[in-house]
């Protein structure tokens, strides 16, 4: 007789493959102490998220102060503020080349809801674009961290 013509066997069901209620446990077991070690890294990064995108909205502020002074030979004043990038500024000193549009759509708020903070001149002479960080306060560390143009 040819073996290949020979009809297969089935096994019973009791030996069929497939996982048992333990087995199924232990890994549903393994995977909860996995979330319970990997959860609190992957939930801690928002506060650097947030501190990277005031950065990064303090660099593009910085920038378009840039622009501002090239075209009108000065910084907007602490009276003046931010604000002079998104309309006209009145009093002095004028800005005489003040570019149609503005240097920016609008004033963004930083991560956590506020203004940013802004001094012309600054300590350094130039000009200082800040935010608090989430407390709102002066100071402190990780998302507290002041974020400062003077650090970027």
């Amino acid at each position: 007789m040819n073996k290949s013509l020979a009809p297969k066997k089935t096994l019973p069901a009791s030996v069929q493959g497939g996982f048992s209620l333990i087995e199924l446990i232990a890994v549903v077991a393994i995977l909860g102490i996995l979330a319970a070690v990997v959860a609190p890294k992957i939930f801690n990064q928002p506060g650097k998220a947030r501190q990277a995108k005031a950065k990064t909205e303090i660099s593009g502020i910085q920038s378009a102060l840039e622009m501002y002074n090239l075209e009108n030979f000065n910084f907007p004043t602490t009276d003046q503020g931010l604000m002079a990038l998104v309309e006209k500024p009145t009093g002095e000193p004028e800005a005489p080349n003040w570019q149609d549009g503005g240097y920016l759509p609008r004033l963004p708020k930083d991560p956590w809801g506020r203004d940013y903070l802004y001094v012309s001149p600054g300590e350094n002479g130039d000009v200082d674009i800040y935010s608090y960080g989430r407390d709102g306060q002066e100071g402190g560390e990780g998302e507290d961290a002041d974020v400062v143009n003077w650090d970027l």
